[in-house]
């Protein structure tokens, strides 16, 4: 994959290239188990296309996409991005305030609906300015428009418009869990960049590749894994719309025989708590298994090896970079680590001011690489936080060891000040996560009655186990023996769930919040 032109347009390298070279009846998409071309994607990328220029949208109009993992999701943002508009994939698991914030922060003048999320934007209209249309996959209603119907007349031939790869190609909205949202601008060769180096060194992707990703597509991580990467080849994206439950996922698995499967390590854990999994369905088929979106600890990384025999490559990606930079690679995981750099990437792990530090010391990932957005959408305060000239701040502690592995230490607020030592949540989550009882835990600071912080422990439990004075005590010595007796939790609180993000991330400002009431009222977290 040689470096994009200048003169360059995404949807006609990723989709139009393969019909050209007489790809066409390759499988691009597997669709809930119906397969589609290369050229029946081809085709109606080019009618969307069309439909949205009669509708008046022009090149830099953004799009919404609020879609399920369907055909229609990968029509819209192709067809958009050949027209020169500028698709947003848009989590489906919003509220309608976010939807009303979203679209009136980007100007949107279209957006493509699934009709079962239509009523939360049916909910906002009233107060969107720049919405003209929508365009509903399903049964439409009101004043709005049925995609079907919509692209169904129009030319299967679309010329693609005359964009530089530096032009915008789609935004990626960040997940606001510390803020309002913010919009990362992506060019027309980031995608591509992701492909030459993840895909192609990591993944070590091939045309006879089918791409299954429990991530959805209006995630980043989603989104290459079963759209651009199978499409950068000539390969097969699998898409399931509906919620990935851990049987439904197993099922899929072994009646689509995926080659590559792309999860969170929270999809792992529940992945294996499905019983007898490991007979009862087959994953012979899968040749390498990733995980990204928050550390896979290596007591799961381990448990999810001795079941089914399969290395997790876990790593490291933002939306700001638009994929995975740093990774392991197959038959040199080293478990509990993020990997190494991603070919085409560099990184540094910095002090507060700035200065480089020395291997296995902690301090903050800043990365480069030519996938970097080109900003925050109307935000340049953030963004001036954020991009520092070349080097992209990722808000993240980590050490690297001598042979250029990265260690994960925690977000830059998320990490706990004990004795005047640095404790990593992750890592005393990690090794809690290796005793039995334990399902999964999210370890944050809280006050003793010194006022002085020290970590505390919020603790899912496996299913047959409940929480006992006893066992409280068992897991702080569990703790002990494992890491420096300065970071075992002081306290450990037993919780049904963990409170997370769509994508599957501990939501550390809860569990906060849940200590500070805590300390606050001193009763049991668990009923709150």
């Amino acid at each position: 994959m040689a470096e994009p032109p200048r003169r360059c347009n995404a949807a006609a390298w990723f989709v139009d290239r393969h019909v050209a070279a007489a790809r066409g009846d390759r499988t691009a998409l597997v669709a809930d188990g119906r397969p589609l071309a290369y050229r029946t994607v081809f085709e109606n990328v080019n009618r969307t296309g069309h439909a949205l220029r009669r509708l008046g949208v022009g090149m830099g109009d953004r799009v919404l996409l609020l879609l399920p993992d369907v055909p229609e999701f990968a029509y819209g943002f192709w067809g958009a991005i050949k027209l020169g508009a500028v698709p947003i994939p848009t989590n489906t698991l919003l509220t309608p305030r976010d939807y009303e914030y979203i679209l009136t922060d980007s100007g949107a003048v279209a957006a493509i609906v699934s009709a079962s999320l239509l009523p939360a934007i049916a909910e906002v209209r009233p107060r969107l300015g720049f919405l003209r249309h929508i365009a509903v996959v399903g049964e439409a209603a009101g004043d709005t428009l049925a995609f079907a119907d919509l692209i169904r007349a129009e030319s299967t031939e679309l010329a693609p418009a005359p964009t530089t790869r530096d032009d915008p190609a789609f935004w990626l909205y960040t997940s606001g869990t510390t803020g309002t949202p913010k919009a990362a601008v992506h060019l027309q060769h980031d995608m591509r960049v992701c492909c030459e180096g993840f895909a192609r060194h990591v993944l070590e992707i091939v045309p006879d590749d089918r791409c299954f990703s429990v991530a959805k597509l209006f995630f980043a991580y989603g989104l290459g894994n079963a759209l651009y990467f199978p499409f950068a080849v000539g390969a097969a994206g699998i898409l399931h719309s509906g919620r990935p439950e851990p049987a439904k996922v197993l099922e899929l698995i072994t009646r689509e025989r995926p080659t590559l499967f792309f999860a969170v390590p929270t999809a792992y854990a529940a992945l294996l708590q499905v019983p007898d999994a490991e007979r009862r369905y087959d994953l012979r088929s899968i040749r390498v298994c990733l995980s990204a979106g928050e550390p896979l600890p290596k007591a799961l990384y381990e448990r999810w090896l001795a079941k089914f025999g399969l290395e997790i490559l876990d790593g490291i990606g933002s939306t700001e970079l638009c994929h995975t930079f740093i990774a392991n690679r197959r038959g040199r995981v080293r478990p509990g680590s993020s990997g190494t750099l991603v070919p085409g990437y560099d990184a540094r792990v910095v002090d507060d001011a700035g200065r480089d530090l020395a291997p296995g010391e902690v301090g903050n990932l800043l990365v480069r690489g030519d996938s970097a957005c080109a900003g925050y959408w109307n935000q340049p305060e953030r963004t001036g936080q954020t991009f520092l000239g070349e080097w992209v701040r990722t808000g993240d502690k980590y050490s690297r060891d001598g042979d250029g592995y990265f260690w994960y230490a925690g977000r830059s607020d998320d990490m706990i000040k004990a004795g005047g030592m640095w404790v990593s949540p992750v890592e005393v989550e990690g090794a809690l996560a290796e005793h039995d009882a334990v399902l999964e835990a999210g370890v944050v600071g809280a006050p003793d009655t010194d006022e002085l912080t020290k970590p505390l422990a919020f603790v899912v439990l496996a299913p047959g186990q409940a929480p006992t004075p006893a066992l409280e005590r068992e897991l702080q010595g569990f703790v002990k023996q494992r890491l420096a007796p300065y970071k075992y939790p002081r306290w450990i609180v037993f919780l049904p769930e963990l409170p997370k993000t769509a994508t599957g991330k501990i939501q550390r400002f809860k569990l906060r919040e849940l200590a500070a009431r805590r300390s606050a009222l001193g009763v049991d977290l668990s009923a709150l």
